[in-house]
């Protein structure tokens, strides 16, 4: 939503103060310039995108639209689940969360926790490391380096559409360039003209310039920025998990391993002690 609406500032801004300008909007109307630019930008993009990095960025595209930061409660509700992952092993064994983690969606504990069931990878990443305890005799550091790889694999992968959109940005005044200069080159087919018919067409030449800036600065280089914040707010959650389990695993109490996790929080999100306290307290 907030992507739809900075469109709409830059856009009303942009014409807006053309308008105060005096200047006619109908000189902007250059589709041959637009095809040209945007057309020689998306053809550059699939040039250096193979099938499977072309998906990542429509559906990186896609997800910014509605993407949504993680706030206080989102994080709080993660501590929960982890407080009650690690009550119950205490109390019950470690095998007392195998149909849980087998089947998260019917798990008494999990499906508490609707937000978090929706995010597929935070599911994996909690239930596989439930698994890989539960199969194995890893140690905590052990446990700590596969995650970390895990995480940075994950977050590589999330960055391909931030690097790839801001490349395609950085094109865009170059191919603005391209599309000024061929619409030079028709102007001179003009040059015997009278001066109207003439600045006419340079005007339409200097759109293309005006729209490669425009679309760069304006529009495709703050949604690479975008789509890069997205991919950090997602490791930084990811990493609450991580810091919780490992706690955990490496003989930490199960409030103790929730305290590790919260202090990994980002602070302008973070739950403090006591809020984290009276949520285990009410549960």
């Amino acid at each position: 939503m907030f992507v739809i609406i900075g469109c709409v500032v830059v856009i009303a801004c942009v014409l807006g103060g053309y308008v105060m300008g005096h200047g006619n909007l109908s000189v902007l109307f250059q589709p041959a310039e637009y095809i040209i630019i945007v057309g020689s930008a998306i053809g550059g993009l699939i040039i250096a995108s193979p099938p499977k990095i072309l998906g990542l960025i429509i559906k990186g595209m896609i997800g910014m639209l509605s993407a949504k930061s993680y706030m206080k409660p989102d994080y709080l509700e993660a501590l929960m689940l982890l407080s009650d992952i690690f009550t119950k092993i205490r109390k019950e064994g470690l095998v007392s969360i195998e149909a849980d983690v087998d089947n998260p969606e019917a798990s008494p504990i999990f499906s508490k926790y609707p937000k978090f069931l929706k995010n597929h990878h935070a599911v994996a990443l909690v239930t596989d490391t439930l698994r890989t305890v539960m199969t194995t005799s890893i140690s905590p550091h052990e446990l700590e380096a596969l995650l970390d790889n895990e995480l940075e694999a994950h977050h590589e992968e999330a960055m391909i559409s931030s690097r790839s959109v801001n490349n395609m940005a950085d094109s865009l005044p170059g191919l603005g360039i391209v599309a000024c200069v061929m619409g030079v080159v028709i102007t001179m087919g003009y040059i015997s003209e009278p001066p109207e018919i003439l600045g006419a067409h340079i005007g339409a030449a200097l759109v293309g310039t005006f729209t490669g800036v425009l679309l760069c600065y304006g529009f495709f280089g703050p949604m690479a920025k975008n789509l890069e914040v997205i991919a950090n707010e997602n490791k930084e959650y990811m990493n609450v998990f991580k810091v919780g389990l490992v706690a955990f695993v490496g003989g930490a109490a199960p409030q103790i391993a929730v305290e590790f996790a919260r202090r990994v929080v980002p602070a302008v999100v973070k739950p403090s002690f006591i809020e984290v306290e009276e949520a285990i307290r009410k549960k």
